[in-house]
């Protein structure tokens, strides 16, 4: 009965339009009272929330993200990814170009949303322009955004970082990320090529070398922020808060001094959109929080534990259901409360069923992003048609092939958990 209280008002302040945040902790104070705890200690939870220093992570990485996103970076990377698909002159280039810029993007913004938005901007037009049905062009600058939750600075990976309590390292999650990221990429290269052959899309141009040369030195400013995040990381010289404060140092630096195609007087106003976003974001921690000290208390991670167990006592088994069971959470619940509100449930399980939480994290990120590309909430579904210019209706009954290799990355890796694992664990021996 107390899990049902709990559940209950949280679903009932969903379904009237409270905000998720508040919704939280509605059902934490009215969890509190049906239990007989203090409000007080809810009060402290929520305090506690965003108490810890990680917490730095999020504002240096979402700010960071939006200069390097705005101030001219896509443009640049597409133009860089366009000069090196050239070189193989093959059909279809232009569409792997879209999933090598979003790949660059995705290791310089950690944000899907922005993603989609930047990199859908200069390419669903350049696409339509070169004979590439329109709906295509939306389809695939929808699915390759995924990457941007998965590889590293994943604002995602940073928010499981903190719903776990704190107990899984930034840096590893950061690691985690990279081959799944680079797979699902790869594996829409290949399904790209395929339908390229298919549809007779055209060939790509060979840039001139004297033009190749200055689009790779442009792009380069940019590039090195990948550099800052991954090889400061790998290489033991910061740790990830630290390479987020860098990186929007570098950010700033690179946008406003040596590409100047931001404007000084517009800089207030992405200050202010980012506070905004942390804010949210914040305040969705801070009441996940106290929901989950109600959840703990009430013993549900135990007896979600052996409900699983009396379904199947074989981890593949139990992985197959999670992951139904998150695909359809994520397309009913925005990633970030489906992130906060889920982890403290089923962390518990999957670590009885010896599965590691590093792992787990890319499992629930991937399928919490597939569901970003699906209606009702689907955020990433909405941007791409609205940058597009087409209607959801269009995209849905196109997108099928794109959601099958999405569906192929999110088995391999949840089946085959080297492919998250290795580079945590190369990261953990070279320190």
């Amino acid at each position: 009965m107390d899990i049902l209280i709990l559940l209950a008002t949280m679903l009932f302040c969903f379904v009237i339009g409270m905000p998720i945040a508040y919704s939280l902790a509605m059902a934490a104070i009215v969890g509190a009272l049906w239990i007989g705890i203090p409000l007080e200690a809810v009060m402290l939870k929520i305090s506690d929330g965003v108490s810890k220093v990680a917490m730095l992570t999020i504002p240096f990485f979402v700010l960071a993200g939006a200069i390097m996103a705005e101030g001219g970076m896509a443009r640049r990377l597409v133009a860089f990814a366009d000069v090196l698909v050239g070189l193989t002159r093959l059909r279809g280039s232009l569409s792997i170009v879209n999933v090598l810029a979003t790949t660059f993007l995705s290791g310089i913004s950690g944000s899907a949303v922005a993603d989609t938005s930047a990199i859908g901007s200069v390419m669903i037009p350049q696409m339509e322009k070169n004979g590439y049905p329109r709906v295509f062009a939306t389809n695939l600058t929808i699915s390759s955004s995924v990457q941007a939750l998965l590889v590293p600075p994943s604002h995602n990976a940073v928010l499981y970082s903190l719903a776990t309590g704190g107990t899984i390292s930034i840096s590893a999650l950061f690691m985690a990320g990279v081959f799944p990221g680079l797979l699902l990429g790869f594996s829409l290269i290949i399904l790209c090529l395929a339908v390229a052959y298919r549809e007779k899309h055209p060939h790509g141009q060979t840039v001139p070398a004297k033009d190749a040369i200055r689009i790779a030195v442009d792009a380069s400013w940019g590039l090195i922020t990948l550099v800052i995040i991954l090889g400061g990381i790998l290489g033991g010289i910061f740790t990830a808060i630290e390479a987020g404060a860098i990186a929007c140092i570098w950010a700033f630096f690179v946008t406003m001094f040596i590409y100047r195609d931001y404007r000084w007087r517009d800089l207030p106003v992405l200050l202010h959109r980012t506070l905004r976003t942390v804010a949210m974001v914040m305040t969705l921690i801070a009441c996940a929080s106290s929901v989950g000290y109600i959840m703990a208390l009430t013993q549900m991670p135990a007896k979600m534990t052996a409900f699983f167990l009396s379904i199947s006592d074989n981890k593949y088994v139990i992985l197959l259901l999670i992951n139904v069971l998150l695909l359809v959470l994520g397309t009913l619940v925005d990633m970030a409360p489906s992130i906060l509100i889920a982890t403290p449930i089923l962390l518990p399980v999957m670590k009885n069923f010896g599965v590691d939480p590093v792992h787990f994290g890319m499992i629930m990120l991937l399928n919490l992003g597939i569901g970003l590309c699906h209606p009702p909430v689907g955020a990433i579904l909405f941007v791409g048609c609205a940058v597009g210019k087409v209607t959801i209706e269009q995209v849905m009954r196109k997108i099928w092939p794109f959601y099958a290799v999405m569906f192929f990355v999110l088995m391999c890796v949840t089946y085959l958990p080297e492919i998250s694992l290795w580079l945590p664990r190369l990261l953990q021996v070279l320190h």
